[in-house]
């Protein structure tokens, strides 16, 4: 775990994201990763942009999205495609978002079947690299606490409703993310320190946060957070 402020926290997944990049390339020819929402990821998105990669060789996934058009204020492909991906450096046809206009069932059972295509296999799609945040409750990508996407074992892609936010939702699968080569969660703020505390120091035997459940099976975990997020972990 790396302990940085915000700005120097997303210069570090920057790099990090670059090299799991050229390596993915190099390995398979290809680079495929899942995007998170959220203000953090914006700031690395902003970065991505201006950095120099094979970005016509990446390939653009979603973790999660609201059942929400595109051009909607809260739609997380419309804040990557105005920090990042609206520069036409990756191709739009490698540009995977999910359908929130459909409403919540059929974007995910859209997207499932995309996620098929895209990787030509039935099997459990591998991503590169998955971006994951965490929220103040320890739900990440659209795994809130309680719901049932979180016990999804079947699907790659599920529909959840959020009570908390009396809201639809699309997200991967637990299943999905413990298949990635690498995730990488990108945390920042004070109001995520309980949840950071404990998610890292989890019992293996006692209730887990959603976040906590991210334990990629033959894959790398990383966590970058900034000293806000981390100030609870100083006494431990």
């Amino acid at each position: 775990m790396q302990r940085r402020d915000a700005a120097a926290l997303a210069e570090h997944a920057r790099a990090v994201v670059l090299e799991q990049a050229r390596s993915a390339i190099a390995e398979r020819g290809a680079f495929r990763i899942a995007l998170a929402g959220g203000s953090t990821p914006r700031v690395l998105y902003r970065m991505l942009a201006a950095s120099e990669a094979e970005f016509a060789r990446w390939h653009v996934y979603f973790g999660d999205e609201r059942a929400v058009p595109p051009e909607h204020d809260d739609s997380n492909y419309r804040m990557a495609r105005e920090a990042w991906l609206g520069s036409g450096l990756v191709p739009q046809t490698q540009v995977h978002r999910m359908r929130g206009e459909l409403g919540a069932g059929s974007a995910a059972a859209q997207y499932e079947r995309e996620l098929v295509e895209s990787f030509g296999s039935r099997e459990v799609p591998r991503f590169d690299l998955v971006l994951l945040g965490m929220g103040a409750d320890g739900h990440t990508a659209s795994l809130f606490p309680g719901t049932t996407a979180l016990v999804e074992t079947r699907l790659f892609v599920a529909s959840t409703w959020v009570e908390k936010l009396s809201a639809n939702r699309i997200t991967l699968t637990l299943r999905t993310l413990n298949a990635a080569r690498q995730a990488l969660f990108l945390v920042a703020g004070a109001d995520k320190a309980p949840a950071l505390r404990e998610v890292l120091h989890a019992r293996e035997d006692g209730p887990h946060l959603p976040a906590a459940l991210v334990r990629p099976w033959e894959g790398a975990l990383m966590w970058l957070v900034d000293s806000a997020a981390a100030s609870a972990l100083a006494s431990t």
